[in-house]
């Protein structure tokens, strides 16, 4: 067997790719380029009831999605949990045969009732030593040891777990079916897994499965339980409270670049002051042991402007090939989409976009028949005592004013200085006219891209209006 490691991913394809398990992923592939290992994809489906084939696949696109790619020399996978039900139920046996696991006929009705007698929570070991049979309703439960069990977390140092506080746990459903924790060490054991790498939230039940590990004779992988991520009250993020879909911030216009750099800078940062660092120096610099020990908190407006740098920094012909999706979705007839009017006006909308959803929004002015105007935005600039001058004075100079940017400003500028304004307040009213909002491009650089016609049609329509 190769002496290097191997880390493995499993995820169960029950709903949305969360954004902490693609933490987990992340974290488990930076280890595995740096040293040189293996990253094991394995899709746990043995909840049959909340399985999906298309949760199965969603999960492979968005591990894809963020770089971890199937086709790469150090992935290997996915296998299935499912597969290995045969092994899971070999291993129980194994275990019960070697005197470290005992049948138990006490109904989860019953256990409850001694519980509640003694005044002790959980299993109280009524089973360990009547030396039953296997039989109908009777579950294979786990001979726990006396003494402690002392987890080695590579985040976390040594943990130790008192085992009188852990009751001899179920193997074996009564209907023969394995748990979870058996199922999980038993994979790990057949896929050679040397590394796991996963949320803290899993380390209560990491006591048990070292237990496993060592009864099945079998050497312990290295733990590490990484923080979990929070939100900003500070609770556990939630899929029933919380945006935590990796597919909806995908929809929305996050680069894969700027999630794959935001969510390793959960836990961890990179030497120095600088967050936004290229894949390769996070792979090269990335250890567990200087990973926090405190929740992380998953701040989407910290990763808007993450993706905002990003997209700031891609060549001009990238983002416009980025953008297309986007704008095949916009709110506009398709026959006035205008390819060159977008390429002309993309350099502007690149430096003020944090999303690429919100690129239509920013740009529809452009191929909509008339301005679609806030109304908001309409009555807080047209309330002004100067609307309508600046308006028509405009409009009016816009006729012989040579096209393009500075004649453009210019000719708005003297205007507002003979009424002893600032540029600023004068060029909201003419903004709403022509874009619908107070908020897009430059706007002179934005009428200059626009027909001469067109913005004089738009600001003679709001003139109208506001008659």
């Amino acid at each position: 067997m190769s002496d290097r490691p191997r880390y493995r991913f499993a995820p169960s394809p029950t709903g949305f790719f969360h954004v902490g398990g693609a933490r987990t992923a992340l974290y488990n592939w930076a280890l595995t380029l740096r040293t040189g290992g293996t990253f094991v994809l394995r899709i746990e489906d043995t909840d049959e009831s909340r399985n999906s084939p298309e949760w199965t696949q969603g999960i492979i696109d968005a591990l894809s999605w963020l770089g971890i790619d199937s086709s790469h020399p150090q992935f290997e996978g996915p296998y299935f949990q499912s597969h290995y039900a045969e092994q899971h139920k070999a291993a129980a046996m194994r275990l019960y045969e070697a005197g470290h696991a005992y049948w138990c006929d006490l109904t989860p009705e019953q256990v409850q009732e001694r519980a509640k007698e003694s005044g002790k929570p959980g299993y109280d070991g009524y089973s360990r030593d009547r030396g039953l049979e296997p039989g109908p309703g009777r579950v294979l439960r786990f001979k726990v040891p006396s003494g402690v069990t002392v987890v080695k977390d590579l985040v976390r140092g040594d943990v130790e777990f008192s085992n009188d506080t852990i009751e001899d746990f179920v193997l074996l459903r009564s209907n023969g079916s394995p748990m979870f924790l058996l199922a999980n060490v038993v994979d790990d054991i057949e896929m050679t897994v040397t590394n796991v790498v996963r949320a803290e939230e899993h380390l209560p039940n990491t006591p048990k499965q070292q237990m496993l590990w060592e009864a099945l004779g079998r050497t312990p992988p290295m733990w590490a339980h990484v923080p979990v991520l929070v939100n900003e009250q500070r609770k556990k993020l939630s899929k029933r409270r919380d945006k935590v879909a990796l597919e909806q911030y995908k929809e929305e216009g996050i680069l894969p670049d700027a999630m794959v750099n935001y969510l390793m800078t959960l836990g961890w940062a990179p030497a120095g002051d600088e967050e936004i660092v290229p894949w390769a120096r996070i792979v090269d610099e990335f250890r567990l042991e200087d990973v926090n020990h405190s929740p992380a908190f998953f701040d989407v407006k910290k990763l808007s402007a993450f993706n905002g740098d990003y997209i700031r920094a891609m060549p001009l012909d990238t983002f416009i090939d980025a953008c297309a999706p986007y704008l095949a979705t916009g709110h506009w007839p398709a026959d006035r989409f205008d390819q060159q009017v977008f390429n002309s006006v993309a350099p502007l909308v690149q430096t003020r976009v944090a999303t690429l959803s919100e690129v239509p929004t920013m740009v529809d002015f452009f191929f909509l028949a008339d301005a679609d105007i806030n109304e908001d935005a309409w009555n807080k600039t047209m309330s002004s005592d100067f609307a309508k001058d600046v308006l028509s004075d405009y409009c009016a100079a816009l006729q012989t004013c040579e096209w393009s940017h500075d004649p453009l400003k210019a000719a708005l500028e003297t205007w507002t200085e003979s009424r002893g304004l600032k540029l600023g307040k004068t060029q909201a009213p003419i903004r709403v006219a022509i874009t619908g909002r107070t908020v897009g491009p430059p706007l002179f650089e934005s009428i200059e891209i626009m027909k001469k016609d067109e913005v004089i049609r738009r600001l003679n329509s709001a003139l109208a209006r506001l008659s």
